[in-house]
């Protein structure tokens, strides 16, 4: 018997340490691989400007804008009406886009604003476009970069402001307006309602990565390694602090990037000022290419409203 045990025991030996060492392996490649998908999704590739609202018909000035933050320079255009502006509507895009946000796009649908005498505003995010930053934050710190912009057409306009914003844009929309009592409306396109529950139950759709390990690994890691805190990227607890100023939120049911519901829960928290438009087959903020007419007479009438 003393023999039959040796083998056991040396086997045992051998194996205890390698079994270790492939689960460290194996821990240390997940949060590897978690620290470079992080790094992926907060730093990508910035589009290019390809038009300007010139090939649009439309007089512009370039304009560069402080961030609130004071240290980041964000880049962008002024496009005014022919005769006194009615209001200013800020523009802000999404994820990874820029000013002309080409999926929208942006510029057709301000040239239907400047024609009905709206001034509007179209910039870069942090990180995006021809803006300083080298960091995308979705949210969390595009907030300081919207209120500066606000607080440029304070300075520099007489009539009211209004934001419009799509995807990430939208959500930071309305995180700006709660700070800013001097804004009079929102119109939110896809809207996620807070950043971190919906990372929570999407990051796979993101990353392709499994939803365990990876998606914790990932939000556990990249806040800490970005001094992120995506607490700060919730309209849910910001909404409270626009009413009872009006949003109208505006979503497709067949969204596959933000689920529809995400507006509709943003909605729901007070449905007596805020608006909702859901619409139909129409990819993510791919409503107004789908509606053309019908979103542009909902943001006017909208924005007639705040007059």
């Amino acid at each position: 018997m003393e023999l039959d045990r040796k083998p056991i025991a040396s086997v045992r030996r051998i194996w205890l340490p390698l079994s270790m060492a492939i689960v460290l392996l194996g821990t240390l490649v997940c949060i590897g691989l978690s620290v470079y998908v992080g790094w992926q999704l907060t730093h990508k590739p910035r589009a290019p400007i390809v038009v300007t609202p010139k090939d649009y018909g439309m007089p512009y000035e370039s304009a560069t804008f402080a961030s609130k933050d004071g240290k980041t320079a964000l880049e962008g255009w002024i496009i005014p009406p022919k005769g006194a502006a009615k209001m200013t509507v800020i523009f802000a895009h999404g994820y990874a886009g820029n000013r002309i946000q080409k999926n929208v796009p942006f510029l057709p649908l301000a040239k239907w604003l400047v024609d009905d005498g709206y001034r509007v505003i179209l910039f870069d995010f942090r990180a995006s476009g021809e803006s300083e930053g080298d960091m995308i934050t979705i949210g969390v710190k595009e907030k300081d970069d919207l209120l500066g912009v606000i607080d440029y057409a304070k300075k520099h306009f007489d009539e009211p402001i209004a934001l419009y914003g799509v995807s990430m844009g939208a959500a930071t929309s309305i995180l700006a307006a709660a700070e800013d009592q001097d804004v009079r409306g929102v119109i939110a396109d896809s809207p996620f309602s807070d950043l971190e529950s919906y990372l929570r139950a999407n990051m796979p759709v993101w990353t392709h990565l499994p939803n365990v390990p990876f998606t914790y690994l990932i939000l556990a890691i990249v806040p800490a390694l970005a001094d992120l805190d995506l607490g700060v990227s919730s309209p849910i607890h910001a909404v409270d602090r626009v009413a009872p100023r009006p949003i109208l939120f505006i979503h497709s049911k067949d969204d596959r990037s933000i689920p529809y519901e995400e507006s509709v829960k943003l909605y729901k928290t007070h449905p007596d000022v805020f608006q909702l438009w859901l619409t139909d087959k129409a990819d993510h903020v791919k409503s107004f290419s789908l509606y053309g007419g019908q979103y542009v007479n909902r943001m006017l009438s909208f924005l007639q409203s705040l007059e």
